[in-house]
C-alpha cells in the first residue's frame, strides 16, 4: 500500500450530532427574545455561553435580555464583556453606559458615553434626563416605533383608535356640524361619541360618521373594541341605560363597559355587564387573542391605588366570571388604564405610576418562565413624550397601530397618532449540495458587514437551515463553509426594504471538493411496495457504487441502512427492511465487493421516515416511495 495520509470521514445523514443541540438552543433563544420572553431567553443564552457556542453573539443577546428586564447589575456585567469584543456595534457602548447609570456609576458611565459619541453615535439629550428610567434609555438607543400621519384629528379630543376590517373606530368630542351641543362641565367640551372612518381617509370626519345604532348616548361613549368576526362590540360609557343616568353616593356618574351586537349594520341590544357597578368605574375594554378574556381598568375597592387593570373570563354563553386584579407588577399606587393585548399575547397599557418620560406613558409587559407578567418596559420615544400618552393599539399585522397624546404640535386637545414598527429582521436560508441537492447539516454560516467585519456565526441544523437576526439599512455578506465543500457566499442588503418584511432569504449552494465529489454519487435505491428484490433502476445505482469502491476508492468502507414506508405493522416492516438490507448486501458482494468493506447492513423498518407519511396520514404513492429505500453511509475512505 502506498504511503499516504489517511482521513477518517464519518459522512452520515446526521453528521456531528453534538452540534445539533447548540443550534437548536440558539434558534430557541432568538425566538424567545423576539417574543419578549427575556427570562427564558436569558437562560438559554447562558447555556450557549457555557458551551462556548457562538459566545460573542450569545453574550450580546444575554446583556440585552437583562437590560430589558431592568436588571442593570447583570446587564452591565455582560455588557462589560461585550464592549471588549472585536468590531462590536457602537450602540453597545451606549447600552453599557446606561447600565452603569442604572447602578449609579455615573463617572464610568460618562466615559463609555463619550466613547459612544467618539465612535459616531448620536445622543438625544432627553434619553439622559431620567436616571430612574434605565430601560427607556436602552430602548432609546435604537428606535423601534416611527410615526405616520393621519388626517382625521379635530381641534377637540380624539383618542382610542381601534382598526377593524378596513375601518378605524375612535372616541371624539368633536360633534362638529351639530347645532346644539351638550358640554361636559369638566373641560367645557362636548361629550365623547364613537366615530368610524375608512382607514387612511383624508376626508373630514364630522357628526355624520358617528357609529350607527344605540351605542352613542347623550353622555360619554367610547373607546371600543370589536371581536374578530365583527359581531360584538365592547365599549365604555357613562352609567346611562334606558335614558336613566345613575350616580354614586358622591353624586358622580361612573363609567361602565357595555356590550352591543351588530344587526343589519346597526349596533344594538346594549347590555350592561356583570362586572359593572354604580359605585365605581369600569372602562377601557380589551380582548385577548382568542377572545376568552376581557381586560379592563377600574377604580373598584381592593386595588393598589388610583385605577388598576383587571381581567375576567368570558364564558362560552357570554357570561363573565369574577374579575381578577392582574397584580402589582403592572398596577401601582397611581393610575393604570387602556389595556391592549396584541397577537403575541403581550399586554400594553398606560400608567403614570411607572417611571416614564412624562405624565401618562405607554408600557409593554414581559412574561417570566411561568407565563406570568414579570416586568414592564417603557416603549420610549416617539410613542411616549413629556405629556400624556395613552390608548395604544396594534393592528393584526403586528406592524402598525395607533395611540393618543396631548403632546405639543397636535391639532387639538388629545390627538390620535398612527405608527409603524420596525420588527426584528433576520436572514435565513438553506445550504444544499450542488450535486445531489441534499441539505448539508453542520455547515458553518458566517455573517459579515460591508467592511468584512465578522458580525455573527452559527451552524446549520439537520435540514441545512440557518437564521440570524440582522439590522436594517445595512449591507451584508453571508458565507457558508463545510470541510468537504468549496465555500459559497451571497451579498445582500437590508436597505430600502418594506417595513413589513421580516425575512431576507439567502440560500447557499456548496460544490464538493474534487477529492470527495464522487461521494455525491452514492444515491439511495428504492423498492416496490411490500418487496425487497433489486429493481433495474436500483441495480444501476448499485453498479455505480461498485465502480466507485473498486476503481476510485479501493479502501472505502460503507454501511447499509434499509427502510420501509409506514404501511403494515411494525414487526412486519422491521423484517421487510432487514430483507431489503440483505438483498442490497448480497448484490454488492456478488459484484466483487469484499464483505469486510461493508461494516453493517441493518433494517430500521418504518422508524426513520423521511417525510410526514406516518400511520393515518393521507399520502400519495410517490411520497410513500421515498421511504422505501436503502441508504449508503461512508464510514471510511482513503
Amino acid at each position: 500500500m502506498k504511503t499516504k495520509n489517511y482521513i477518517l470521514v464519518c459522512i452520515t445523514l446526521m453528521l456531528s450530532f453534538s452540534a445539533f443541540p447548540q443550534q437548536g438552543k440558539q434558534k430557541r433563544a432568538d425566538t424567545l427574545f423576539n417574543k419578549f420572553s427575556f427570562v427564558k431567553a436569558a437562560k438559554v443564552y447562558r447555556e450557549l455561553i457555557q458551551n462556548n457556542y457562538n459566545k460573542d453573539y450569545a453574550t450580546r443577546q444575554l446583556a440585552d435580555c437583562y437590560a430589558f428586564l431592568r436588571d442593570p447589575r447583570n446587564a452591565s456585567r455582560f455588557y462589560k464583556n461585550v464592549v471588549k469584543q472585536k468590531n462590536v456595534p457602537v450602540e453597545y457602548y451606549y447600552k453599557y453606559a446606561q447600565s452603569l447609570r442604572g447602578m449609579k456609576k455615573y463617572d464610568e458611565s460618562q466615559i463609555w458615553l463619550q466613547r459612544f459619541k467618539d465612535s459616531g453615535g448620536v445622543v438625544n439629550s432627553n434619553d439622559f434626563s431620567k436616571d430612574a428610567n434605565f430601560i427607556t434609555s436602552v430602548f432609546g438607543a435604537k428606535q423601534q416605533y416611527f410615526l405616520d400621519r393621519i388626517y382625521f384629528n379635530s381641534k377637540f379630543s380624539d383618542f382610542g383608535a381601534f382598526e377593524h376590517n378596513g375601518k378605524v373606530y375612535f372616541a371624539s368630542t368633536r360633534d362638529e356640524g351639530v347645532s346644539i351641543k351638550r358640554l361636559y362641565g369638566w373641560n367645557e367640551q362636548p361629550f365623547l361619541d364613537i366615530y368610524v372612518a375608512d382607514v387612511g381617509t383624508k376626508r373630514n370626519v364630522d357628526h355624520s360618521a358617528k357609529v350607527k345604532g344605540d351605542v352613542n348616548s347623550i353622555y360619554h361613549d367610547g373607546p371600543v373594541t370589536i371581536t374578530k368576526n365583527g359581531h360584538t362590540m365592547y365599549f365604555s360609557r357613562n352609567n346611562f341605560t334606558e335614558d336613566i343616568e345613575k350616580k354614586d353616593k358622591k353624586g358622580l356618574t361612573n363609567m361602565k363597559i357595555y356590550r352591543a351586537t351588530l344587526q343589519d349594520s346597526i349596533w344594538t341590544n346594549i347590555e350592561d355587564l356583570s362586572i359593572n357597578s354604580d359605585d365605581f368605574s369600569t372602562q377601557h375594554a380589551a380582548l385577548n387573542v382568542d377572545e376568552t378574556k376581557l381586560y379592563f381598568s377600574s377604580d373598584r375597592p381592593g386595588g393598589y391605588g388610583g385605577s388598576d387593570i383587571y381581567v375576567v373570563d368570558i364564558n362560552i354563553d357570554g357570561t363573565l366570571g369574577e374579575p381578577q386584579n392582574i397584580g402589582d407588577v403592572v398596577n401601582t399606587e397611581n393610575s393604570e388604564g387602556f389595556p391592549f393585548i396584541n397577537n403575541e399575547g403581550v399586554l400594553f397599557f398606560s400608567s403614570d405610576g411607572h417611571p416614564g418620560l412624562g405624565l401618562y406613558d405607554i408600557f409593554g409587559t414581559i412574561k417570566g418562565e411561568d407565563g406570568n407578567i414579570a416586568d414592564v418596559i417603557n416603549l420610549g420615544v416617539p410613542v411616549n413624550s413629556n405629556k400624556d400618552d395613552f390608548s395604544f393599539t396594534m393592528n393584526q399585522n403586528g406592524i402598525t397601530g395607533y395611540f393618543a397624546s396631548n403632546r405639543k404640535g397636535g391639532r387639538g386637545d388629545d390627538d390620535i397618532y398612527a405608527y409603524h414598527r420596525k420588527p426584528v429582521l433576520h436572514v435565513e436560508g438553506v445550504v444544499t449540495d450542488a450535486i445531489n441537492t441534499n441539505p448539508i447539516p453542520n455547515s458553518k454560516i458566517t455573517l459579515f458587514d460591508e467592511n468584512d467585519n465578522q458580525i455573527a456565526y452559527m451552524e446549520t441544523d439537520e435540514n441545512g437551515y440557518y437564521q440570524i437576526n440582522i439590522d436594517r439599512n445595512k449591507d451584508y455578506k453571508i458565507v457558508a463553509n463545510q470541510d468537504k465543500y468549496i465555500d459559497d457566499y451571497r451579498n445582500f442588503t437590508s436597505k430600502n426594504i418594506q417595513t413589513e418584511l421580516t425575512t431576507i432569504t439567502a440560500n447557499l449552494l456548496l460544490n464538493p471538493k474534487p477529492n470527495v465529489i464522487k461521494l455525491a454519487e452514492l444515491n439511495n435505491i428504492y423498492f416496490d411496495f411490500n418487496k425487497y428484490n433489486i429493481r433495474k433502476d436500483a441495480a444501476l445505482e448499485l453498479d455505480k457504487i461498485v465502480s466507485l469502491m473498486q476503481n476510485d476508492y479501493p479502501d472505502m468502507v460503507i454501511r447499509i441502512e434499509s427502510h420501509t414506508d409506514s404501511r403494515g405493522n411494525l414487526t412486519y416492516n422491521d423484517k421487510l427492511s432487514i430483507d431489503r438490507a440483505n438483498s442490497t448486501y448480497e448484490y454488492l458482494i456478488s459484484k466483487g465487493i469484499a464483505p469486510e468493506r461493508i461494516t453493517e447492513h441493518q433494517g430500521f423498518g418504518e422508524r426513520r421516515l423521511t417525510n410526514g407519511c406516518e400511520d393515518g396520514k393521507d399520502c400519495e404513492e410517490e411520497d410513500h416511495q421515498l421511504n422505501r429505500r436503502t441508504q449508503f453511509i461512508v464510514v471510511k475512505m482513503e
